[in-house]
């Protein structure tokens, strides 16, 4: 989808729907509290348009920063400390 299409219509302005968006993804905010702290610095914004915002973007967000994570593996390292506190049975 052409980015610029992406916003058209909105609002509010693409870095704060963004801003929003990428907060409620990477950290545990529920849509309140974006609310209240898009309010603290004077942008009055409705739970559930940020809620809208998320259905919306996070697939196109999700989509397009894929190739950029790191492939992953089933391999797994685990420290030996935690598994001799495991395995410690009594003789």
């Amino acid at each position: 989808m052409n980015p610029k299409e992406l916003f058209k219509w909105r609002h509010f302005q693409k870095e704060i729907i963004l801003l929003n968006v990428r907060w409620y993804l990477r950290y545990p905010l529920s849509y309140r509290n974006l609310e209240e702290m898009m309010l603290e610095r004077g942008l009055k914004v409705d739970h559930s348009t940020i809620g809208r915002w998320v259905l919306t973007y996070a697939p196109e967000i999700e989509k397009r920063t894929r190739r950029f994570l790191k492939p992953t593996n089933d391999s797994w390292k685990v420290d030996e400390t935690y598994i001799k506190g495991l395995c410690r049975k009594k003789i």
